[in-house]
């Protein structure tokens, strides 16, 4: 975290902030976990203070997620709930704001989940622009849930986006080197007809995954600065454009959907027999935890449920299977799941022994209530 605070957030952050500053028609958007709140207020807390000071901008807008970056809207719509509620508020809490979009985990997203995101109150929702759900119409627009329930969909150009994240420093890429004059003319020859152009990466793309010394900072504030400059470009928070656009259609999207790998589907996380069983298991345990209240089991089992541990177990071939060892602090996805499967096998074992002693001492009051009874009754016959 530190690491990655001094290469992306930290400087980053300080120059969108001096760009809102000179431009103030400057619009961003972030999408910020409650485990990377926790882990920022622990090992960065002044990339914690600088969120604060681009909030206080009017200029940022941050979206609602689940807390633990996790799964749950797959099979779980109360902790799914509660994991939203509970991001929510600390958000609120952290940068002082409300958040009112959403963007669900690594942008799954399926018509249940837009109707539960719907039911909390939330006016709109990210997904990916993909074709399968597209059927030929552009991402380049507003859209709305298939129920008509008023949640907007915002749908991500995920190709000028990875150009950005993943291609910047390609010098096999027939475009490269990417500079951001032609970035521009890219998004200007999208930006026509009150088209709607979503960009979305990874925030670590700025000095992390694609290095400072590459560019990709002196890119960025250059690309912003045309941006704001540009007569046929106006950037917007998702709020703003909710309440300036109209819907262009409504899209159904009956399976789940996402931003990772080639498949766009649920295939990074549970794509292989070592996937399911860690996350049909985690889910297990997680029955059996329920009712526990907070403490120190609770809160592993929650942290467990991040979608990363499953990420790692991944064993794709290829482009994916680069990226997934790329982010992996593991040797190999069966360590991965060796390691996760021994986590939870411990926390079972430290509930059981939790239960265990939970009866003695209820066998003990017990015996110890109907003793002074005995007493109080004795007393009584006296």
């Amino acid at each position: 975290m530190r690491r990655v605070a001094a290469n992306c957030y930290e400087p980053a952050n300080q120059m969108l902030l001096e760009l809102i500053r000179q431009f103030p028609r400057t619009r961003l958007t972030f999408s910020i976990s409650g485990v990377a709140l926790e882990q920022l207020e622990k090992f960065a807390p002044e990339v914690i203070e600088s969120f604060r000071k681009l909030a206080a901008t009017g200029s940022v807008e941050f979206l609602g997620e689940t807390y633990f970056h996790s799964l749950a809207c797959l099979n779980d719509a109360d902790e799914f709930v509660r994991q939203v509620n509970r991001h929510r508020h600390a958000m609120e809490d952290v940068l002082g704001v409300i958040p009112t979009v959403f963007r669900n985990t690594e942008l799954i997203y399926f018509d249940r989940v837009g109707s539960l995101v719907r039911e909390l109150g939330f006016q709109g929702i990210y997904a990916d622009g993909i074709e399968k759900i597209l059927q030929h119409k552009s991402p380049d627009h507003l859209y709305e849930h298939i129920d008509g329930n008023g949640l907007k969909l915002f749908l991500r150009n995920y190709s000028l986006s990875d150009d950005i994240a993943f291609r910047f420093s390609n010098k096999d890429w027939k475009e490269w080197p990417l500079n951001a004059e032609k970035y521009t003319r890219w998004l200007r020859e999208k930006c026509f007809g009150n088209r709607l152009v979503n960009l979305g990466m990874d925030y670590e793309t700025f000095g992390e995954h694609q290095k400072a010394d590459a560019g990709i900072l002196q890119f960025l504030k250059k690309v912003v600065t045309a941006v704001v400059k540009s007569k046929t470009i106006q950037m917007v928070t998702p709020s703003e454009a909710i309440s300036v656009l109209k819907s262009k259609d409504r899209i159904s999207v009956p399976t789940p959907i996402s931003w990772a790998d080639k498949e766009r589907d649920l295939s990074a996380w549970l794509g292989n027999d070592l996937q399911k069983d860690a996350f049909d298991n985690m889910n297990s345990l997680g029955r059996k935890i329920a009712g526990i209240g907070d403490g120190p089991l609770a809160s592993s089992w929650e942290h467990l449920q991040t979608s990363d541990h499953f990420y790692y177990m991944s064993t794709k071939n290829g482009d994916d299977g680069h990226i997934h060892n790329y982010f992996s602090p593991y040797a190999s996805p069966y360590e991965a799941f060796i390691n996760y499967m021994n986590i939870l096998s411990d926390i079972s074992l430290r509930l059981k022994n939790r239960k265990k002693v939970t009866s003695v001492q209820r066998d003990a009051e017990v015996k110890n209530i109907k003793q002074r009874s005995l007493l109080a009754a004795k007393e009584i016959s006296c």
